[in-house]
């Protein structure tokens, strides 16, 4: 048994005994701990806790909330509505949204039971015993076969390969769909079968969980040897490898992918803000009415006769009453009265509007991409109007721009140029033919590439090689376009790797050691022992991280090549190497062990010891691979910018190579001018000064061109191409502790430049930039796009996050908001369904708060002829299922179906997308138009009810009006105009349309006429009976309805008219075209 080599801090650490056995006496003492099952929970609620806990989080939400004080008022005091007008509205609220939360989680036990059910092979007293997953122990060793799911965190203990290898795809886990190799721990890769597993001795010590996937520290005790163990988890998928052991370390919701369940933080529309601003606003509205009703209510009654009036006199408690208690409870009875101002019925509509409205995206077949069977998925429907307000895009570039399918275009060897096709065939000079065989035996030797001999494999490449049919395997698409295209490398068995000479005979190297790659250092080395004993250090790599650790080899030649091939567009890798003496393998070997065992700040160390031995190379030469451009990306990046839409591309690849991409996808144009922030320019010239070179250039040309009076098309195109070591100066604070000038400088040039590019980021900087815009004094709306891992940090950044589903794996697509096969599909996202959204919801949320001032005003209103008594205009069943029923099917509609222009015209003129950017639709003078506009509609409706009742209307059988009839009379105005003003609104028809408006109508007169038809035995009153029919007999109150149904809808039809004839927008310009086009065929096909 070893001992710790050095003194370490120990925090947060737990011992797990392999297989349950307590460690030999004498050796260390024996403390059993407690640890989860391997139960895996994702759902919220349970039986018993699901009704509490769920009323609890309803009411947290403040119209919520509000709407149950209300309700709970009308029950405490005597209120002039019943209590059932605003407790039915708030039952209704609540129990569909409880179903649906109730339903979504019920999924989610229903897939966690079929999780934790799930068989899983566990050695137990030397035999292969079956249990279900959730009774696994931490402890436990695994026996996992081929195209098997882990279970849970294991740590690798050994493979029927004889090697001790895997490979496993990690799709489920991190979006990875590539397969990686993972190594069983030396001391237990030859057990083979259950005995020996079984008669495993050891102890593993280990930090606590934690959510990284892509970090473990652990040791493991195998008595007599040590070694770093290999953790393979939870929802890793066996490949290619028969058959897996390894002993549980993390189980239940300890494993990394339970770690990972974490919410994301949430993200909230403009649409919503303005909505919550808007409540605000009529909430301050309901309180200025219950407070004016209240006094003008004891001003009114300071005259004896008003407040005591022989037929309704007070009893003596309620004289000796407190006045301001009764001034409250006024108060908060017209509060009451008056709180159908504030729609809670809203909430849910908008809900179900987003929910429905979300499968109009998912149901989009032009959206639909056959080559990889994928369609676009919706993750949250919370943010599809925010699909219509994106004013910035942030676009990686591999995979997200490119197609991330790599291709091996030619090699620099020596400042000699090789394309593929000919390096099996060229004539080697003499004095190159050395370098020329190093070159490209680290190509075949310096990678993490696997072979497999099948052809079963789905979507992976074939090649025929020594007539056997092989499948290359790796992590990375580059690392297999090399392989291939040099077409030598055999196989790696047992760490030896085989390859093809120049004569085609084989020869086998010894694999020492692996310098994995990291985006950090941006570069891989091997360490490989040849048959003749000689010891090589194979490294490849970007060329910014080579270039420093080279000392002799053809610089020039090769830089200048590099440089060439970044210009065009390629991805480039230098190769170098340099050879190794015993005493130096020795040593290096030793740094690297214990790097490897250290179990605090492991990175740190070893990419210490990397720093150590990547260096002094000789450079042998350069590699140029293509990725070409996806179909339609230079037309979708073109069609966003008409749209007025600013994109930058974020980017870790090198300048040049990025700046090439740009200028084919139509990011930069010939004409654009380059501005450049690059570590370059602030070596020659101070940060402080470039930024200020470039503010003056930008700048002074802007106003050079207003000086002139010339329209802003006619302005110099920029373009600005930034680095992340230039961007990590911006962002530095300054040494008087401030960056904001700095900042505010960079964000001034930004802004007046057409198109940005930022390359060498790393992720942590790409979401830096999306956050430094998204909080910039404009607060932009912004959008973040990729592909890969990498990606996901500016894509949670951002306001609106979108995956690609692409090579890269779908870690990206399940962090985003939503998820598209390709790029293009990103124009008819933001330019038809965001524009087609964002106007529908808007018009959805201006009309709720309309209806509901149309509504509520004449009660306002009723008070002033009413004494304010508190006495209600329209009946309690009208109250309650105003915004339940009559209104609320024909809106919802609407907000689901409606096309005031077609898809086809937002596609072909972006630059509509413009009409709707900024909020337009819910800014204030909307909201105050919508506003005055149900005020002046509900004075119409109550006084036009009020002069004709004035001169007393008497039916024909002599019995004249009362107070209920002119309420319904008021109640049938108002329900007729707001739904006759929504299908003015209407541009886009449909049966559906026709049937809920005229349909919504039709059930309003129904229902008055079962209503007030019929005597209900449920009822303690009978005030409506044949009031509907009473009013209806009457020719002076159809003729009224009608009038007052007219003069309500006039003004808004004559605003429209006028509107569309002096300043009319673009869209508006649009459809009077499309509708002179019609009528123009329609004349000329009648003809």
């Amino acid at each position: 048994v070893f001992q710790r080599t050095q003194k370490e801090n120990w925090v947060d650490s737990r011992t797990i005994y392999v297989g349950h056995r307590e460690p030999p006496p004498g050796t260390e003492a024996y403390i059993p701990q407690r640890f989860p099952d391997n139960r895996i929970v994702s759902s919220k609620y349970t039986f018993w806790n699901f009704v509490p806990k769920n009323l609890f989080e309803q009411f947290r939400r403040i119209a919520n909330f509000y709407f149950l004080i209300i309700f709970l008022v009308q029950l405490i005091i005597d209120t002039p509505t019943s209590p059932v007008t605003s407790g039915l509205p708030l039952l209704f609220v609540i129990t569909v949204t409880a179903i649906k939360q109730g339903y979504e989680d019920w999924l989610r036990h229903k897939a966690d039971n079929a999780m934790n059910q799930c068989p899983v092979h566990f050695i137990q007293h030397g035999k292969l015993v079956r249990k279900q997953s959730r009774k696994l122990r931490v402890g436990d060793i695994v026996m996992v076969k081929e195209d098997e799911t882990f279970p849970c965190d294991l740590i690798f203990l050994s493979s029927s390969r004889g090697d001790g290898t895997c490979f496993v795809t990690t799709a489920s886990l991190d979006g990875e769909s590539s397969h990686k190799t993972y190594y069983a721990v030396q001391d237990t890769k030859a057990f083979h079968n259950e005995q020996e597993i079984d008669a495993l001795h050891a102890t593993i010590e280990c930090e606590q969980p934690q959510p990284d996937l892509y970090k473990f520290v652990g040791r493991i005790n195998v008595y007599h040897d040590r070694n770093e163990p290999t953790l393979l988890y939870r929802a890793i998928v066996s490949k290619i490898s028969c058959l897996i052991s390894g002993v549980a370390i993390y189980t239940g919701m300890e494993t990394k992918m339970a770690l990972n369940y974490q919410a994301k933080s949430q993200k909230r529309s403009a649409v919503e803000k303005s909505m919550n601003v808007f409540l605000i606003v009529y909430l301050c509205i309901l309180i200025s009415k219950a407070l004016i009703n209240t006094v003008l209510k004891y001003v009114w009654q300071s005259e004896p006769f008003r407040d005591e009036p022989w037929y309704n006199q007070k009893t003596e408690p309620e004289r000796k009453r407190n006045l301001f208690l009764r001034a409250f409870t006024d108060f908060l009875a017209f509060m009451v009265l008056f709180n159908y101002i504030i729609p809670v019925s809203m909430y849910v509509t908008v809900e179900m509007q987003k929910f429905l409205g979300s499968y109009f995206l998912t149901w989009d077949e032009e959206m639909f991409d056959e080559d990889t069977g994928e369609g676009p998925l919706v993750n949250t429907s919370d943010l599809n109007e925010e699909l219509g307000q994106i004013e910035y895009v942030f676009t990686d570039k591999t995979g997200t721009l490119t197609e991330n399918n790599m291709e091996f275009v030619e090699c620099c060897i020596e400042g000699h140029v090789y394309v593929p096709h000919c390096i099996n065939t060229i004539s080697y000079f003499d004095h190159t033919l050395h370098y020329e065989e190093l070159f490209f035996r680290a190509l075949c030797l310096c990678h993490t590439v696997q072979v497999k001999d099948d052809d079963s494999v789905d979507g992976l490449k074939k090649n025929q090689l020594s007539r056997r049919s092989c499948i290359y395997i790796s992590s990375s698409p580059d690392e297999v376009a090399l392989v291939e295209g040099i077409q030598r490398y055999v196989c790696n068995q047992d760490n030896f790797m085989e390859i093809l000479n120049r004569e085609n005979n084989i020869e086998k190297f010894e694999l020492l050691e692996v310098l994995s790659f990291d985006s950090v250092r941006r570069r891989m080395s091997v360490i490989v022992k040849s048959s003749t004993g000689d010891i090589f250090l194979f490294c490849k790599g970007a060329d910014s991280s080579i270039f420093p650790r080279v000392k002799e080899g053809k610089i020039d030649q090769v830089r200048s090549r590099v440089e060439r091939n970044a210009v065009e567009g390629l991805r480039t890798l230098c190769v170098a190497y340099k050879k190794l003496t015993a005493e130096e393998y020795s040593n290096a070997q030793k740094l690297l062990q214990n790097a490897k065992l250290a179990l605090q700040d492991r990175e740190k160390k070893l990419a210490e010891v990397y720093e150590k031995i990547e260096r002094d190379f000789i450079l042998l030469g350069a590699t140029a691979v293509e990725d070409r451009l996806q179909e339609k990306a230079a037309d979708t990046i073109e069609a966003l910018q008409k749209a007025g839409i600013k994109v930058w591309v974020l980017t870790g690849d090198k300048m040049e190579t990025a700046a090439a991409t740009c200028y084919a996808c139509k990011l930069f144009r010939r004409n654009t001018q380059i501005l450049e922030l690059t570590t370059k320019k602030i070596e020659e010239q101070s940060l402080h000064d470039v930024l200020f070179d470039l503010s003056k250039t930008v700048l002074r040309h802007n106003v050079y061109i207003l000086s002139l009076n010339r329209l802003s098309t006619d302005m110099q195109d920029y373009g600005l191409i930034i680095d992340g070591a230039a961007l990590s100066l911006i962002m530095k604070p300054r040494q008087d502790g401030s960056s904001a000038n700095y900042r505010e400088l960079f964000l001034e040039i930004c802004r007046n430049c057409s198109a940005v590019l930022c390359c060498r980021m790393a992720p942590l900087q790409k979401a830096q930039i999306v956050k430094l815009i998204k909080l910039s004094k404009e607060h932009p709306i912004t959008l973040a796009i990729g592909d890969g891992a990498n990606d996901v940090s500016m894509i949670l950044e951002a306001h609106v996050g979108i995956g690609i589903i692409g090579k890269e794996g779908r870690q990206a697509a399940r962090n985003s908001d939503y998820a598209i096969p390709k790029f293009k599909h990103l124009k008819k996202m933001l330019l038809v369904h965001g524009h087609f959204y964002y106007v529908r919801i808007s018009e959805l949320v201006q009309y709720f708060f309309y209806k509901n001032v149309c509504f509520i005003f004449p009660q306002f209103l009723y008070q002033f002829f009413c004494g304010f008594s508190q006495q209600t205009l329209y009946d309690t069943a009208y109250l309650t299922l105003y915004n339940i029923s009559f209104t609320s099917l024909p809106i919802l509609l609407y907000g689901l179906m409606e096309q005031h222009v077609s898809a086809d015209t937002l596609k072909r003129e972006p630059s509509l997308y413009r009409d709707v950017a900024k909020n337009a639709l819910l800014r204030w003078r909307a909201f105050i138009y919508w506003t005055f506009l149900g005020v002046f509609d509900a004075v119409v409706f109550f006084f036009g009810a009020y002069f004709l009742f004035d001169n007393t209307v008497v039916t024909s059988n002599g019995q004249m009006f009362g107070n209920w009839t002119f309420g319904t009379l008021v109640f049938t105005v108002l329900v007729f105009t707001v739904t006759l003003k929504l299908a003015l609104d209407t541009h886009y028809w449909t049966w559906i349309n026709h049937f809920m408006i005229w349909g919504s109508l039709v059930f309003y007169i129904i229902f008055s006429l079962l209503w007030g038809g019929i005597i209900w035995p449920f009822l303690n009153y009978q005030r409506m009976y044949y009031v509907f029919m009473q009013m209806l007999s009457s020719g002076p109150a159809w003729l009224g309805i009608i009038l007052l149904i007219t003069v309500s809808l006039l003004p808004d039809v004559l605003k429209k008219v006028l509107c569309r004839q002096l300043w009319p927008t673009a869209t508006e310009r649009i459809q009077v075209k499309i509708f002179f086009i019609v009528k123009l065929v329609f004349c000329i096909t009648s003809l």
